[in-house]
């Protein structure tokens, strides 16, 4: 089957929903062409929580939050840690994403019908210099609605132009080609997969039914990354900066998120940067319930959780609950495992575990405030929250210290944690709570972050001794290493064009999202702030959907 048209759009993710409205807004004929079922728009950004980076919103200064589009620029760029020559791209896409989110990124999404949470995330708090890596303030705006509902005006907005004729929509179409005559991309080529009948996120059939091509005058990729594909991101790990690779990781996507497109693209002529550039959370647990192969979910914890690598000794800052994912990570693999402990209390779970996703949070995702309010009252967590201490296997609940070890030693195996060695480090912990002077960082940072009123209302539990029976039970939660992000990509410039070995643009072909780095082959760095991945395919695939319908015009 051959067919020719304006615009090809590879992937059906969130990226490649804004750049196909834009593109059709402007008139420009578009086939979008997704490996997965039609009915199963919005690729990863459906599982998420729906976190936008934004600042100096309504929704911070309510809040009192005094933030600037400088301060998150000087932010953006301590965490990113830009240092090498191909980093021009990445740089330069990242002041522009920044400016976007300071300026006119709410007030678009604000005219498509989106809301976000009134209370603002503080995630990724750094815990090191002014100019190093971390928020200054928060800026994790949860849509509400969750993912579903950030990808809801783009999704009505493509299916308004599939009905007027300006958008065909080609599941199970799997590209394999990439077309280029004379330097120019010129079209895809590749297989019709069999129908499927898998449940979004399960792994789908690839028997072949047919063959395609699609010719066009722009070629627009916003696949995914290679998260769901563990060999591919153990090849790409940067052991030098973080250690080997981990012997056991549990996957945050679906196995379709496998770096396919990425190989396709590369042989096709594109320039990819900064491979070993990824985002992974240390605080994964395996799913009881699971959608698709190595289910993990991510806990984004307050932070008063005491946290123990594998031998039992407590880590140092900047490795605390929600400061610095990749210190932590780096901390963590120095042990020789892959697994660490979160040591906790009934009032601590309560207060301040959340599970990222958007199942995860069906209250929000529903869009029902009265179960909002009513899951975040009494003396239980949210009902998630709770099946998972009940039906977890990682999570270990106990009355007594040393029921508690027990437990963990029975899920960890090795190494065995020594139940004195843990006591003296929590009763040394605890003795700082006693007291309003501590030299106790997490405690300094906990006491901080409750002088924020967000975190005081829905996230940072009172100051408690651990030992204390009055807030048990104890809760202790093994934790994995949790594959995500990609933080490298397809090289591209500002407007998402991609770049070849000489730093060319190639005629024809452009990228957005994931596959891109979420624009430049980079805009993140090394570390990720939260709440740019969504932004970041919001901004590059508007980006490239606005120049590549203005070049084929």
């Amino acid at each position: 089957m051959s067919e020719r048209t304006d615009a090809v759009v590879v992937g059906a993710g969130l990226a490649g929903l804004v750049a196909a409205s834009e593109l059709a807004d402007a008139g420009r004929r578009v086939v979008i062409v997704d490996q997965e079922s039609a009915d199963h728009l919005g690729g990863q950004a459906f599982w998420s929580l729906g976190g936008l980076f934004m600042v100096d919103t309504p929704e911070q200064r309510r809040l009192g939050i005094r933030d600037s589009r400088e301060l998150a620029l000087q932010d953006w760029l301590g965490s990113a840690g830009f240092d090498r020559e191909e980093d021009h791209w990445p740089r330069i896409v990242a002041e522009a994403y920044v400016d976007f989110a300071a300026g006119e990124m709410r007030s678009w999404l604000h005219a498509m019908g989106l809301r976000w949470f009134p209370v603002v995330g503080w995630a990724e708090r750094g815990g090191s210099l002014a100019t190093g890596h971390g928020n200054s303030v928060p800026r994790f705006h949860i849509t509400w609605g969750t993912g579903p509902g950030v990808l809801a005006p783009f999704e009505r907005r493509v299916r308004a132009h599939m009905a007027a004729g300006r958008i065909i929509l080609n599941g199970r179409h799997r590209v394999s080609e990439l077309r280029i005559v004379e330097g120019t991309a010129t079209g895809v080529a590749g297989e019709i997969l069999a129908p499927a009948t898998t449940a979004r996120g399960e792994t789908s059939s690839r028997a072949v039914i047919g063959d395609f091509e699609i010719e066009a005058g722009a070629i627009l990729l916003t696949a995914d990354g290679v998260g769901g594909n563990h060999e591919m991101v153990r090849r790409n790990w940067p052991v030098a900066r973080l250690g080997p690779a981990p012997q056991k990781m549990i996957s945050g996507v679906p196995a379709h998120v496998d770096g396919r497109m990425l190989e396709i693209a590369e042989a096709a002529g594109g320039r990819v940067i900064n491979r070993d550039r990824m985002w992974h959370y240390t605080e994964g647990v395996t799913n009881h319930d699971p959608i698709w192969p190595m289910h993990g979910i991510r806990i984004l914890p307050g932070p008063s959780s005491l946290w123990f690598d594998a031998h039992g000794n407590r880590m140092e800052p900047p490795a605390l609950p929600g400061f610095d994912t990749l210190a932590t990570l780096k901390r963590i693999l120095s042990t020789g495992h892959c697994h660490s402990w979160f040591v906790l209390t009934q009032s601590i779970i309560k207060k301040e575990f959340a599970l990222s996703g958007s199942e995860q949070n069906p209250d929000m995702t529903g869009k029902d405030w009265r179960a909002v309010l009513r899951n975040r009252r009494g003396r239980n967590a949210p009902p998630p929250v709770e099946a998972f201490k009940r039906h977890g296997e990682d999570f270990v609940v106990a009355d007594t210290l040393d029921e508690l070890v027990d437990g963990m030693n029975a899920i960890a195996g090795e190494p065995k944690l020594d139940r004195a060695h843990l006591e003296a480090q929590i009763v040394a912990r605890d003795r700082e709570i006693a007291n309003p002077f501590s030299k106790d960082a997490q405690i300094i940072a906990l006491r901080g972050a409750r002088r924020y009123l967000g975190d005081r209302l829905i996230r940072t539990a009172r100051p408690h001794a651990i030992l204390d029976p009055a807030h048990g039970p104890l809760i202790a939660v093994r934790l994995n290493v949790l594959t995500r992000k990609t933080l490298g990509g397809l090289h591209t410039d500002l407007d998402g064009r991609v770049l070849a070995a000489d730093d060319r643009p190639i005629p024809g072909l452009y990228a957005a999202g994931e596959i891109a780095g979420f624009g430049g082959g980079g805009v993140h760095g090394y570390n990720a702030l939260e709440g740019g991945f969504l932004g970041g395919c919001l901004f590059s695939g508007r980006r490239a959907g606005r120049y590549s319908a203005k070049a084929t015009g």
